[in-house]
This record gives C-alpha cells, sequence and structure tokens, in this order.
C-alpha cells in the first residue's frame, strides 16, 4: 500500500476525518504527565497539529514515510520530527509525558510492539493513547469496500487489519504490558457537500484503497464510483464515523 504520497493527497483522502477525531481522541485521552509528548505514526500531521493548536508545549512526532516526515518539519517548524517505525522508537525509556498513535496502529507491522515501545518511552504516570477506525461497522470509507467486494469477492477488506474490532486494542495493549488499561469509541460527524467531494480523493493513490482504484481499468472503476454513488444518500450528506480507542499506563 501506498503512503509515499503528497501530504495533500492524504489531507484530501484521510485528513478530512483523522482532523475533527483528532480533537475528540486528545480530549478522550487527557494529557497525560504533561510535556514532552509524542505522536506516533503522525502521517501528515492532523493529530500533531492539534496538539501544537492546543499549545502542548514540546511535541515530537515520528512517521515511517520520508515524504510525511519533510512534509511535517515543512509545516510544523516548531515540532521536532523523526523518520522512524512505531516498533522502534529513537527514544530512550520515560522520556514522553503521553505518547499517541492515531489511525496508525492497523498498519503497524507488528502492534504489540508498537505499543509497548510506546508504554517504554513514556515516563510513569503518563499515559499510552491509541485509536483505530471500526473496519467492521463504522469505517468514513466503509462504503467504498462494501461496493469494491460486490463486485469483486476477492476485492481487500481493512476488516482484518488489527485493532480494527472491538477489543483488539484493549488485547493488544495487554500483550504489550500495558496497564489501567480502558477502552472507549469516538464518534465524527463529517459533512459531505457532493458526492465527488466523497469520491475523487479515492482517485489519489493513498493507502489501500487508493492502490485498489489505482489498479482497475477506467470501464471498471466508473462502475466502483457509480455503485458507491447508489449507496449513499443525497448530497449534501454526512459521514458519520467511529473509532475504537484505548488508553493506558506504561507498566513499572
Amino acid at each position: 500500500m501506498s503512503f509515499e504520497v503528497a501530504a495533500e493527497a492524504y489531507d484530501r483522502f484521510m485528513g478530512r476525518f483523522s482532523r475533527p477525531l483528532a480533537v475528540d481522541f486528545l480530549a478522550w485521552s487527557g494529557p497525560g504527565d504533561g510535556p514532552p509528548v509524542l505522536d506516533v505514526g503522525a502521517g501528515a500531521g492532523a493529530l500533531t497539529s492539534r496538539l501544537v493548536q492546543a499549545g502542548t508545549d514540546r511535541v515530537h512526532a515520528v512517521d515511517p514515510s520520508a515524504a510525511f516526515v519533510a512534509e511535517l518539519r515543512r509545516r510544523l517548524p516548531g515540532v521536532d520530527v523523526h523518520q522512524a517505525a512505531a516498533e522502534r522508537l529513537p527514544f530512550g525509556d520515560g522520556t514522553f509525558g503521553a505518547a499517541y498513535a492515531q489511525l496508525v496502529v492497523h498498519f503497524m507491522t507488528d502492534p504489540v510492539a508498537g505499543l509497548a515501545e510506546m508504554g517504554r518511552v513514556v515516563r510513569r504516570g503518563g499515559t499510552v493513547a491509541a485509536c483505530v477506525w471500526d473496519f467492521a461497522e463504522g469505517s468514513p470509507i466503509g462504503p467504498f469496500w462494501d461496493a469494491a467486494r460486490a463486485a469483486d469477492p476477492d476485492a481487500p477488506t481493512e476488516t482484518r487489519r488489527p485493532g480494527t474490532r472491538r477489543g483488539e486494542l484493549t488485547r493488544f495493549a495487554a500483550e504489550a504490558g500495558l496497564d489501567e488499561i480502558v477502552e472507549g469509541s469516538i464518534e465524527v460527524v463529517v459533512p459531505m457537500g457532493s458526492f465527488e467531494e466523497w469520491w475523487k480523493p479515492f482517485t489519489l493513490g493513498v493507502g489501500p484503497a487508493g492502490d485498489y482504484v489505482a489498479r482497475l481499468s477506467p470501464a471498471v472503476r466508473t462502475a466502483l464510483r457509480d455503485s458507491c454513488r447508489a449507496r449513499l444518500p443525497e448530497p449534501p450528506f454526512d459521514v458519520t464515523a467511529r473509532a475504537w480507542a484505548v488508553r493506558a499506563a506504561p507498566r513499572v
């Protein structure tokens, strides 16, 4: 799958959902034990920007994508940004008061190792928090995958990605050795002024959905577009999306 894309493309595809999610995710997760704080898998910076806007002092971010790291440094020059995977964070033990991972766990090579690393770099009294879309029932791009699988039973599905079902994040957190684990869900509502506003970002090559669309012939792509259109309300309409969330404390 491709996340080595322009940050603007990611913003149009998922940023429209991840930005409002960041507001509620941080409110649900809490401030932890104060600065510095870490955004793991920061992507185009939806959560990082929110941390900065909230006045959080000493914000750090990591992402494995060179393109996103470069764009984060350009957009948020006051943030300390590193190119790194969640499973190998370039920080010492107990460095942060909180570590957050928004819409990242399901793309980690090893989610348990990633959450364990987040726990390692958070100090006693701090918070480890993560959230992932409910791809079984509440994903903001659910109608897309429903339409794709209706026409192509072999179409990939994100419902099998780790952490996308109730209870999975809690299990990963426990296996990662975290304590005081709390599970919850967060819902966001995003207005769409037109069907094209919803559809066009799928053609930008971002993530599994973008990869899938890019491989289709023009005729099949048009048929998929029409099938998605038939599954959505007449515009304008709202897209309601739900994310599973977990917050925990590092084990000491």
